[in-house]
């Protein structure tokens, strides 16, 4: 893949496995310095052992973490910064569910308050605490990209679904507000999905055959397109990776899989009290 992230550097959380892993993978092999974080230190070596090449391999920077605490992402935020000068992209990836989802997962009132709050916290919260300290050092740039990886939208609401869901939801929300709050920056928000249930260990309760299954390469094309310069103005949007035609130019490839993100289109009904 050609080299067309030179010189970015990058944060990726939950970088160990699944989708993360490919997305750590194809961000160093286009170029950039990847900062990969994960809780599990041993799936990070694993991860540097799996790039093709020396060079990929060293632009990789393993990081051991839990993503839920304030300090782990100050100091993650901060060390990147001073030790790169800069901070281009941030991809919320970290991602936590039951051990069993669908059919056979717990009733929600079977569920324990530290299972609820956990799943949140790794979700939902964590992707606040990096986006918060991400966007100053972005912002400073006049250039940056946050990815938030969200789910399918019936997987939000589904039996079985829950909290992972209605997390995913709370990301997605916050990842369409913080764009407007970004607007005029340089710095966009959007969110990428890979459109269904996708080869990882967090779908082996499906009972699905492997090959059936999205890979978790499918990410990696519109991860690097819409994390270029190329992608400039785009913010506030869903993609469905799946969906992502590498044939068309970014704005016809964007636009065939895109969508608002978090729903806007179901909102303007609020009444306000200038209404009257």
């Amino acid at each position: 893949m050609a080299q067309s992230h030179d010189g970015r550097v990058a944060i990726v959380t939950g970088a160990g496995r699944g989708i993360g892993r490919a997305m750590a993978l194809g961000l160093a092999s286009a170029g950039a310095q990847v900062v990969t974080v994960d809780v599990d230190a041993p799936v990070l070596e694993e991860l540097r052992a799996a790039a093709p090449d020396a060079a990929t391999r060293d632009r990789l920077h393993a990081t051991q973490a839990d993503v839920t605490r304030e300090d782990n992402v100050h100091d993650i935020v901060a060390k990147t910064a001073a030790r790169f000068g800069r901070l281009d992209i941030l991809v919320n990836n970290a991602g936590l569910n039951l051990e069993t989802v669908g059919a056979g997962a717990p009733l929600s009132w079977e569920l324990t308050p530290a299972q609820f709050r956990r799943i949140l916290e790794v979700n939902t919260v964590a992707p606040f605490l990096f986006a918060r300290e991400a966007v100053r050092p972005m912002m400073a740039q006049k250039w940056g990209r946050i990815i938030g990886v969200t789910t399918s939208l019936d997987t939000m609401w589904r039996k079985g679904m829950i909290p992972y869901g209605g997390s995913k939801a709370a990301h997605e929300a916050y990842v369409a507000a913080l764009a407007e709050e970004l607007a005029g920056t340089g710095v966009t928000a959007n969110v990428l999905v890979p459109g269904g249930p996708v080869n990882t260990r967090m779908t082996a309760s499906f009972g699905a055959k492997q090959s059936a299954l999205i890979q978790p390469g499918v990410m990696v094309e519109p991860l690097l397109r819409l994390t270029s310069p190329e992608a400039d103005g785009i913010t506030g949007r869903r993609f469905i990776a799946a969906l992502w035609d590498r044939n068309l130019s970014l704005a016809a490839a964007a636009e065939k899989c895109g969508a608002p993100a978090a729903w806007p289109q179901l909102g303007r009904q609020t009444i306000f009290p200038s209404d009257h």
